[in-house]
């Protein structure tokens, strides 16, 4: 046994959970046989890019996302976005959405859904939901995740990881209270969560622990990663790390220029 440790930037994260997504069995078999739905997210605009093999301006693929504090009403981000992807056999069917393609799902078929708090000890995560409505994408698909047994992944950095019992978060966040101002509320899921810690295992067989968080000078929300293995594992997940190494920020290329 032997080991190292790592620092992962939060899109050097989201690079790594990519492609372990991609190379899970439940997602090649449905890119040879089945249907896939990447729903729109930070997270999963990597993986779309890993599955696919296309190379696009992430923030095309957001919809929700979290801003400083008071800078929601000036988002420095353009708001032309790309509708989540719906790959039926390895191919885009531009005539499917998020919605329409859940009639069409059979078992074991993969739901994509990224997420924005994770209770890593329960293994469940959360979504927001902002406002009255359905309940957003995961609301909508919920009962078609469960009801058609389809397989749900969940790619979630561990810098959304929080501090306490999930489940008591949501209860607090989905009761009626007097808030000065309206907070969103949350749904716990429960699928195959698919963190830095499982990516490496996934690409390398090693096995990871998160030992720190945080940084400056780019390395904001980053995760610090003691990873252990036999010498194969750990130099394979050192060349991993060197290969995603310097991936560019999120908004990095907002102007255009690849």
């Amino acid at each position: 046994m032997t080991g190292t440790h790592f620092v992962l930037t939060p899109a050097e994260s989201k690079r790594l959970i990519a492609r372990a997504v991609n190379e899970m069995e439940p997602v090649q078999r449905a890119l040879s046989d089945g249907t896939i739905l990447i729903c729109t997210g930070s997270t999963n605009a990597f993986v779309l890019e890993e599955i696919t093999g296309e190379r696009f301006l992430h923030y095309q693929y957001l919809t929700g996302h979290t801003l400083p504090q008071g800078s929601d009403s000036q988002s420095p981000i353009p708001e032309h976005r790309r509708s989540d992807v719906v790959l039926r056999n390895g191919e885009i069917d531009e005539n499917l959405d998020r919605f329409s393609v859940l009639q069409h799902m059979n078992p074991d078929d993969v739901y994509i859904k990224g997420a924005n708090a994770l209770d890593y000890e329960r293994k469940v995560a959360g979504v927001l939901i902002g406002g009255f409505g359905s309940g957003g994408t995961i609301g909508t698909g919920i009962g078609h995740i469960i009801g058609r047994r389809l397989r749900l992944i969940i790619p979630v950095g561990l810098e959304k990881c929080i501090a306490g019992n999930l489940y008591e978060m949501a209860d607090h966040l989905n009761r009626h209270d007097d808030y000065t101002e309206d907070p969103p509320r949350m749904m716990p899921v429960r699928g195959d969560i698919i963190t830095e810690i499982e990516a490496l295992h996934i690409l390398t067989g090693a096995e990871a622990v998160h030992i720190a968080s945080g940084g400056i000078a780019g390395a904001e929300g980053a995760v610090r990663l003691l990873v252990r293995g036999n010498r194969e594992q750990v130099g394979s997940a050192r060349n991993l790390m060197a290969d995603i190494a310097g991936e560019p920020s999120f908004l990095q290329n907002l102007s255009g220029q690849e």
